[in-house]
């Protein structure tokens, strides 16, 4: 596979919540403010997203190129396949968001679906939360998600040769 639709792994946490900022304030204008023009641009950030990491997402690339090196935070690794569940969710719910708007004209419906962008990309930029791994992580638990798909997330010693 082309080394374009990779999915970062590690994930820079500092990055991904950067990321989540960025969601929160297109979101905001959808749901506040009513910016529904908003809803194009978010779906197709969570789609570049999914597919190519921070590659061809406008806002991934600005996060990654300039505002996380220009912060003295240091680089906090997580590893990638929850953080590309949790944008598979963003895209889902985004692109849903734009077929209700743009396809059907159900306003309202969109508004609902990025209020649910909002409420769980504030969880991550505010709390570092991530809503999304955490089902992922749930997923796993139960089976349905099997544990090959993330060997750090079960592996102690994989997690912590990944963040060294």
């Amino acid at each position: 596979m082309s080394k374009l639709f990779e999915f970062p792994n590690p994930v820079n946490e500092v990055s991904a919540r950067l990321v989540a900022t960025g969601v929160v304030l297109m979101s905001f204008g959808v749901v506040v403010f009513d910016q529904t023009w908003l809803i194009a641009p978010l779906a197709y950030g969570f789609v570049a997203r999914v597919l190519t990491g921070p590659t061809l997402s406008p806002l991934g690339q600005l996060v990654t190129r300039v505002l996380t090196p220009a912060l003295p935070f240091e680089a906090r690794l997580v590893a990638g396949p929850p953080k590309r569940f949790a944008q598979g969710i963003g895209a889902t719910l985004s692109v849903s968001a734009a077929v209700a708007h743009f396809g059907f004209g159900s306003t309202g419906v969109a508004v609902v679906l990025v209020a649910m962008i909002l409420v769980a990309a504030s969880l991550e930029a505010g709390l570092g939360f991530c809503l999304g791994c955490k089902l992922f992580a749930l997923l796993m638990k139960v089976g349905i998600v099997p544990e090959e798909a993330c060997e750090s997330c079960n592996n102690l010693a994989l997690r912590r040769a990944v963040t060294l």
